[in-house]
């Protein structure tokens, strides 16, 4: 049923994983609609917390390198249904009725590292890496950055947005994009005994907590949502974002052209 990812339903534990590992679980748009999918099969059933990560050695290294190349074609239309596409997957995870548990078990880049923030707990290899690289190439960090200042604050979002540096683990932690930094070995383990954890719970309390804490802030991320998910379409259409992208994929030093604004 699924080509970009495997579903496991064991018990009350459900285990998403991302399974591209010959593209490090890039993001394409057919896994962007299978991992909707999966959480619409999800909440269909008798499971109560899901488990999400990566096949390989990476969890998400972020945009496809084929779905960037393509942005550089599209009409401006189909930046924004592209972009929307995103957000609408961010704000699913963000609001996901049951409990999700990330298992981090390489590097988390852009898009990837927003999967792995949005889920309720984010649990780390100590080799992992995060980082929203998308400024490096002339992209826009715009539909994460909505959910990362609520999580982390603004300045450290700021730090995180602007340079497009890469953090290790140990900083992860500290800023709070993760809960914990678990070995290799017992990540899994791990991940299924936070989902004990939480299981031994009501589970119409759970669902009902996890309302309580979106409900209140959902007004505003859907209107910056809204706001970003205009943003990152435009920005796709300015020439220093084909030049990044052009720069990426021929991996040389790009040439910016843009001024600022």
């Amino acid at each position: 049923m699924y080509s970009t990812l495997l579903l496991e339903l064991t018990g009350h534990v459900a285990t998403i994983t991302l399974n591209r590992p010959e593209k490090r679980n890039a993001i394409s748009a057919v896994m962007i609609a299978e991992l909707q999918t999966a959480l619409d099969e999800i909440e269909k059933s008798h499971v109560r917390v899901a488990i999400l990560t990566g096949a390989g050695k990476a969890f998400c290294s972020g945009m496809d390198l084929e779905m960037l190349a393509a942005m550089a074609q599209q009409s401006p239309s189909e930046n924004q249904e592209d972009s929307r596409r995103m957000a609408k997957l961010f704000r699913r995870i963000w609001s996901f009725p049951r409990p999700l548990i990330a298992a981090v078990n390489g590097p988390a880049l852009a898009g990837g590292c927003g999967i792995a923030m949005l889920c309720d707990f984010t649990l780390a290899v100590p080799e992992a890496k995060f980082g929203y690289t998308e400024v490096k190439i002339g992209f826009l960090p715009a539909i994460v950055s909505v959910f990362l200042m609520r999580q982390i604050g603004e300045k450290r979002a700021r730090d995180l947005l602007l340079t497009g540096r890469i953090i290790e683990a140990a900083e992860a932690k500290e800023m709070g994009l993760i809960n914990e930094i678990v070995p290799a070995e017992k990540l899994l383990a791990r991940s299924n005994e936070l989902a004990e954890v939480l299981i031994s719970s009501s589970p119409a309390s759970l669902s009902r907590a996890k309302r309580l804490l979106t409900s209140a802030a959902a007004a505003t991320v859907d209107a910056d949502l809204e706001r970003a998910v205009m943003e990152n379409a435009r920005i796709r259409c300015t020439p220093d974002f084909k030049e990044g992208l052009a720069s990426f994929l021929e991996k040389r030093k790009p040439v910016w052209q843009g001024k600022p604004e």
